[in-house]
Parts: C-alpha cells; structure tokens; sequence
C-alpha cells in the first residue's frame, strides 16, 4: 500500500523560506509521477508541481514559478518542495500526490500539511 506524508509546514512571515518533505512507502517509485497541490481555505485544490520520480522536466504552476522549486531523494525515497520568497498568498494545506505514469487520476495523497504565511 502507497503512503506518502507530508511534513515540514508552519507558521512563518512573508519573504522568508520553507521546505516541504514528502515521504514515500509502499512501493518502488520509479515508474511514478508526484505532484504538489495545494488548497487554500474557501478555495479549490489548485496544481503547484510535478515531476516524474525517475527524473525530468519539472513542471510548475505560474504562481510559483521561480520561487519554489521540486527535487528528490532516491535513498530517502522523500520529495521536497522548497519555497522561497514566500507570500501571503502562498498560505493553504499542501499535499503531495503519486500516480503511475501514464495514469491520470491521482491516487495517492497524503494527509496534507499546514503553511501560513503572515504579511
């Protein structure tokens, strides 16, 4: 059974830096793809980044771009999301999510973990 959790959220204010972890568990991830989403309060479930778990082109949403950036771990079996220059806005519940390649649906999501920014 797939797990991914989630750590590395809190309470910080605008401009300073964060880094998320996402550990994986139950499988081999080399033919899967992770994504970075996030939810804001009153808000739909919004993409922020993706890329394939054997390596690539990263894929960002524009609100992003150029601050956060996605990596991973092999031997830790753990992606992160680094996000500078962090903004208000940026505030929501950030989940990270794995499908197979070649799915679309997302089938694994982890429990989500909490990022506030104050101005």
């Amino acid at each position: 059974q797939v797990q991914l959790v989630e750590s590395g959220g809190g309470l910080v204010q605008a401009g300073v830096s964060l880094r998320l972890s996402c550990a994986a568990s139950g499988d081999t991830f080399g033919n899967y793809g992770v994504g970075w989403f996030r939810q804001a309060p009153g808000k739909e479930r919004e993409f922020v980044a993706f890329r394939r778990w054997s390596g690539g082109t990263t894929s960002y949403a524009d609100s992003v771009k150029g601050r956060f950036t996605m990596s991973r771990d092999n031997a830790k079996n753990t992606v992160y999301l680094q996000m500078n220059s962090l903004k208000p806005e940026d505030t929501a519940v950030y989940y990270c999510a794995a499908k197979r390649n070649g799915n679309s649906d997302w089938r694994y999501w982890g429990q989500g973990t909490q990022v506030t920014v104050s101005s």
